[in-house]
């Protein structure tokens, strides 16, 4: 219930900005102009991790944006994901146009064509107990409601597992980082199937080293490859209660609330058949990664044309 108190909580009873901590407001108007005042951009950390797609990123990890983050992340400012995930449709976005992901005969994705799959990067399960949500899953759901707003299908596809458990990230350095989340993370059964319905971008919160999105691509493409889930593990059909074991296996009851966000695809349960996509579909017709989008990123890594 801790979850649901909260964003009851923060609707009737806005503490302070999560930005500047000015009273009264969930973010305050400065704030909220800080956050998006700037077009997404291209980010690439150095060094760079291998296997990392092309990233977006719609501000840089610092100051306001920074705290706000970390007001949703941790202090549970749940009322904060929609700003944050406007700032991050506007990354994927960028991606998109970027990657000139196309469908069928040259149109760019609009509403009724199949979905961009916007896949977040988990947190461990001890974070998601601790904290009481899963920051990157709230973010790309309030995402996928700001793209299809605007004309772009947009659904959620949490298939990504941790198969072990992984170290604290904070205080260590990138390839620290890199070995810590070597093959830490799956696709949960059925899942492959799931991803061949449209483009797969990565998706969240923040990107500092890269370590995390490049893990994570990594476990997509050994499913795409054959080297993870097998794609003959679901044949047939998929019931509606396979596909939500499949997307929100473990999951808390509050993930699946969340997800109840009225798309043609989740009020009917119908999936889209397969459409091509130029250049991008994989080994048996699962999408690539497309590209990787986030909120914020390292100031650093938006230096990307470096000698």
């Amino acid at each position: 219930m801790r979850g649901r108190w909260q964003d009851l909580s923060d609707l009737v009873l806005p503490g302070e900005c999560g930005g500047c901590g000015a009273p009264r407001t969930v973010l305050c108007a400065r704030c909220r102009a800080v956050l998006g005042a700037a077009a997404a951009r291209r980010v690439r950390p150095v060094p760079e991790p291998p296997g990392l797609p092309v990233v977006h990123a719609a501000a840089a990890y610092a100051d306001e944006v920074r705290a706000t983050l970390l007001a949703h992340k941790e202090r549970g400012a749940l009322a904060l994901a929609a700003p944050l995930g406007a700032a991050l449709a506007q990354a994927v976005r960028a991606g998109l146009r970027e990657g000139s992901v196309r469908w069928g005969a040259g149109a760019v994705v609009r509403d009724g064509g199949a979905p961009v799959l916007l896949v977040p990067v988990p947190s461990g399960r001890r974070a998601v107990r601790a904290r009481g949500h899963d920051p990157a899953r709230r973010i790309a759901l309030a995402a996928a409601a700001d793209l299809r707003r605007g004309g772009v299908p947009a659904r959620v596809l949490g298939v990504l597992r941790h198969r072990r458990t992984v170290a604290d990230q904070s205080g260590l350095n990138s390839r620290q980082r890199r070995d810590n989340l070597a093959g830490a993370l799956t696709v949960a059964p059925g899942g492959a199937r799931l991803l061949r319905a449209g483009p797969v971008v990565l998706v969240d919160d923040v990107m500092t080293t890269g370590a995390s999105l490049s893990e994570a691509a990594r476990a997509l493409r050994a499913v795409r490859d054959g080297a993870g889930t097998p794609y003959g593990a679901v044949t047939g059909p998929i019931s509606n209660a396979g596909w939500t074991e499949a997307v929100y296996g473990g999951e808390s009851w509050e993930s699946r609330e969340e997800q109840n966000v009225g798309s043609r695809w989740e009020r009917t349960g119908r999936r889209p058949g397969r459409q091509g996509m130029a250049g991008a579909d994989g080994a048996d017709g699962v999408a690539d990664v497309v590209c990787a989008a986030v909120v914020a990123a390292s100031p650093d890594s938006f230096q990307i044309n470096r000698n």
